[in-house]
């Protein structure tokens, strides 16, 4: 969407908000946009502020995508903590005592090489790898 400022023939400005440049022609030349002012159809396209974010909003915006994403780990790696037993490095070898039923069902959470978990997916075994994130106090 591109935000375009607009005049009426009276003069007033205003703001439109338009898929693309062809999008506000076609509903200018069409009678289709009205001035909220005074309801004037005759409108032609003013002076815009070009939208031009810097290097640094941009990497303000990540950085602070990154964080949240960091803290949406840390709650999900305590959650799991919480209300899963850590069976260490024999995690492929309870998911499938629990799975083929010698041992009671339960929530897991472990270490397993890539190729175990592939196994473990053949055999039809639901697990899912999480990104583990340390909980380091921030500076």
């Amino acid at each position: 969407m591109i935000s375009f400022t607009l005049l009426c023939d009276k003069d007033h400005e205003f703001e439109g908000w338009f898929k693309d440049s062809a999008a506000f022609e076609d509903q200018r030349q069409a009678g289709q946009i009205a001035c909220p002012a005074c309801g004037s159809h005759v409108v032609q396209q003013g002076l815009s502020r070009p939208n031009i974010s810097s290097g640094k909003m941009q990497t303000s915006a990540r950085t602070e995508q990154a964080l949240r994403m960091r803290e949406s780990l840390k709650a999900l790696r305590r959650e799991i903590e919480g209300t899963h037993e850590n069976v260490g490095g024999k995690f492929a070898e309870e998911a499938r005592k629990i799975h083929y039923g010698e041992k009671e069902a339960r929530g897991i959470y472990g270490q397993t090489s890539g190729d175990e978990a592939k196994e473990l997916l053949e055999e039809g075994i639901a697990i899912t790898p999480i990104p583990w994130i340390e909980d380091i106090p921030e500076n």
